[in-house]
This record gives structure tokens, sequence and C-alpha cells, in this order.
């Protein structure tokens, strides 16, 4: 080959390969933005903790109910035209339940030891702990992991759904779930509570509260509660509920027995309570890129959620 036409075909050559990277940066970037967020583990943790800090022999119980007393508001109806795959999920028409209540027993409060657990250090579960999206629901509408145990959101519609966390001292994470999978995210740090919103349908919404042990407990239907195998001493167990906010009982654990607990819930609360929470959820919103194809999100109204705000402003 003629020297001068090597000398054009390796500058074509580099030339090619520098519009390439030019190329390939932006959208290794783009891919990037996708899900934005992620795991939350902080660089440099201290290592993990495999053992439990005391004698488990030692260990006593906490277990008991949540009430409610009065009239609870009506459900709403969810309209999931625009979804009907989603739809005939249900047997019933879909509603949103702003307090579920089943004979008296208050369902969807996250119940935890507040304080009693200072300077110790437990295991993270290795099992982790699922949010399913089935039906165009977030299942549960209320779960608790531990800081650094492996949440894991799930998309069992195999249509579009939208994963936005708005914590206030965790990372926030906000990515798309376009087909049938699974996707993990962590909580480095403890937070009661984290809301997470659907940008595609606006009336799924659910909340996980985050604690540094395993002492939690998210009562159903029946209102029941167990916190299992705590190590004896006196506790602070807090009951929270995203229209009725919060109660605290003091309680002491001694080896071998089981402490009882009630927390009763009342309608007057639906206009007093205190809600801590994350960053708000806007209602009104709507996802800018949703937009932009010119669609808004579906479904109208979500559920407000501000810092600590009345729960008369709260809507699901």
């Amino acid at each position: 080959m003629h020297p001068k036409t090597m000398r054009t075909t390796t500058m074509r050559t580099t030339t090619m390969r520098m519009t390439t990277a030019k190329i390939l940066i932006p959208a290794v970037l783009l891919m990037g933005a996708v899900a934005c967020g992620g795991d939350d583990t902080a660089p440099g943790a201290a290592p993990s903790v495999t053992e439990m800090p005391f004698d488990v022999a030692t260990a006593g119980n906490v277990r008991g109910m949540v009430m409610f007393e009065g009239t609870p508001p009506a459900p709403e109806p969810i309209d999931m035209a625009s979804e009907p795959d989603c739809l005939e999920r249900w047997d019933e028409a879909p509603v949103r339940e702003l307090v579920r209540v089943r004979g008296g027993h208050l369902a969807d409060v996250f119940v935890y030891v507040k304080e009693g657990l200072t300077d110790m250090q437990f295991p993270v579960p290795a099992e982790a702990t699922l949010v399913d999206q089935y039906g165009c629901r977030y299942l549960p509408h209320v779960s608790g992991v531990m800081a650094n145990q492996t949440l894991t959101f799930r998309n069992s519609d195999g249509l579009l759904h939208n994963v936005n966390a708005t914590p206030q001292v965790n990372r926030p994470f906000n990515f798309s779930q376009p087909v049938n999978m699974d996707t993990n995210r962590t909580f480095a740090q403890p937070e009661v509570m984290i809301p997470v919103r659907c940008d595609v349908h606006g009336w799924m919404l659910a909340y996980v509260g985050v604690v540094g042990h395993p002492y939690h407990s998210v009562s159903g239907d029946g209102g029941g509660f167990d916190l299992s195998d705590l190590p004896p001493g006196d506790y602070v167990i807090e009951a929270w509920h995203s229209r009725l906010g919060t109660q605290e009982q003091r309680v002491t654990v001694t080896t071998g027995e089981t402490a009882e607990v009630t927390f009763t819930f009342n309608e007057g609360m639906l206009a007093t309570a205190q809600v801590p929470m994350a960053d708000p959820i806007d209602p009104h919103y709507h996802n800018p890129l949703l937009v932009h194809l010119g669609r808004h999100a579906h479904g109208g109204s979500g559920e407000h959620a501000g810092h600590t705000h009345a729960a008369s402003t709260d809507r699901r």
C-alpha cells in the first residue's frame, strides 16, 4: 500500500474511533439515566453483623392488636378503564380504602420498636421483602424492611409501571418496569415512612418503613401484629397509619413472656392526626416523559404525604 494511502486510512480509522466514542459516551450516560437512584449502601460501611447481639434464649415477645372506633371513610372507586388487563384481575370493582377496617380491626398499620434497642446491631435478613405490582396495585400497601435489606419490586402485570420512591433521609430512586420483571433496591438508613408511587397509574401508592432492626410488623385484616424474640428490656412501640397518624406505648419485655399491647385509633383522628412522612406526593403530578409523549399519568389523584402533616389533606 502507498504510504499516503496508509496515512489516509489511518486518519480515517482514528476519526471513526473518535466518532464512535462520541456516540457511545452519551449512549452510556443515557442508559444510566433510565433508572435514577439505586442501592443506597454507603461505601466503606462497617462489616456485616452475622450474629444476634444477645442470647436468644433470654428473649421475650410483644404481640397485640390494632383497633378502630367509629365509622371509617367509605371506599372510593378506582377508574381502571384505561387498563382493562388490570381490571380483569379483580373479582369486584377495585376501590381505594383510606382506612381499612374489618370487624373493628384496623389493617395497614406499621408497628415497630421505636426506642429501647440502643447500640445493638442486628444481622440483616438474607431474604428480600417483596412489593408486587399486581392488577395495577401495590401489594402489600404497607411493608417494612431492615436497613440494607433487599427490597424487591415485581411487575406481575406485564405492562408499563414506574416505581418512584421519595424518601427524605435515604437516596431516592425512580425506575421503569415495562415488562414482567424484578428490580432490587435497598435503603441504608432507618426512615418511617417512605412513600412509593407509580407515575403511570396515579392511584398506585405504597409505603415502606425502614428500621435498624428486625422488630417490625404490619397489621392485617385481623388487626394483629407480632414482634417476637426481643431481648429483655423496656421499649417504646410505635404504630403508624397513613391517615390516622401515630401512637406510642411503653412495654417491658421479660424472658419467655409475651407482653400484650392494643392500639386504638378512631374516626376523629382523620381530621387531626399528624402523619410522619418523607417527601410530599402531589396528587396532580404528571410524569414529564408521559406529558411530552402526549399522555398524562392515568388515574387522577394519588395520596398526599407531607413531612408531618394534617391527615385531612391525605388522599389515596
